[in-house]
């Protein structure tokens, strides 16, 4: 089986206008990100909307795609660019350009997922360590069934433990933390950026919800491993100590 990454990495950014470009440890991020995947796949592209990050990953020796800055989400930029490539991958692994420290395993996990011939589009997912993280609406939680298929995304608690303490909750359900990196069959990438939005994705924002509403199928594949994303300026900063204390 032949995969390919591709990287959305946009320059416009409410939070953080230009954080492709931003430098993380004498690197821009964009260039991490890029080394980080490239340990793992031969192929790998940068899909942007903007010349001066084309510009900067070609400089480091990346490959990158020019793609239309009016797309609606990060998947029908995806689509965008293998069709632009031209590539015949059987599966599209799609990293998020503000993922600096996404590590191998994570990579690998999501692409063992495809071993199930009935995948067709897998994502990950990580056990929650406590229930303030459980309950914030900022980390999308993910119900299973018994073969790892996800049963539901939610940005609310599920599933709810009746009879027990909120507050000890976490002993008597393994809450899963969905974090946003997705692979697809190249042709489920195509089917799935031709659907229009639907109730549930439209009710939670959360785009996987179009997906399931519409009967793909997702395997989730659980990771041990935090992704240290970057969304702020504070975020940054935050990296760059983490990178120092990696380096010591």
């Amino acid at each position: 089986m032949k995969f390919t990454a591709i990287i959305p990495a946009r320059y416009a950014s409410t939070r953080f206008p230009g954080k492709p470009l931003a430098m993380l440890g004498g690197k821009t991020v964009i260039e991490r990100v890029y080394q980080q995947v490239s340990s793992v796949f031969d192929e790998v592209c940068v899909a942007t909307d903007d010349d001066r990050i084309l510009q900067a990953v070609e400089a480091f020796g990346g490959k990158a795609v020019m793609t239309s800055p009016n797309h609606r989400s990060g998947t029908d930029r995806l689509q965008e660019a293998v069709e632009k490539t031209g590539t015949t991958a059987d599966v599209v692994v799609n990293v998020q350009g503000d993922e600096p420290f996404i590590h191998p395993s994570q990579l690998r996990s999501l692409c063992q997922c495809f071993d199930n011939p009935a995948t067709q589009i897998a994502t990950l997912g990580k056990r929650f360590s406590d229930m303030e993280a459980v309950d914030s609406p900022n980390s999308p939680k993910i119900v299973v069934d018994n073969q790892g298929f996800a049963l539901y995304f939610s940005r609310s608690v599920i599933p709810f433990v009746r009879g027990v303490d909120h507050g000890e909750w976490l002993g008597h359900y393994p809450f899963l933390k969905h974090i946003g990196l997705y692979a697809y069959r190249r042709e489920v990438l195509r089917e799935v950026t031709l659907l229009p939005p639907s109730s549930l994705e439209v009710a939670e924002s959360l785009e996987q919800l179009r997906w399931l509403q519409n009967g793909y199928r997702i395997r989730v594949a659980e990771t041990d491993i935090e992704t240290v994303g970057i969304d702020t300026p504070e975020d940054l900063a935050r990296a760059e100590r983490y990178l120092m204390e990696q380096s010591l």
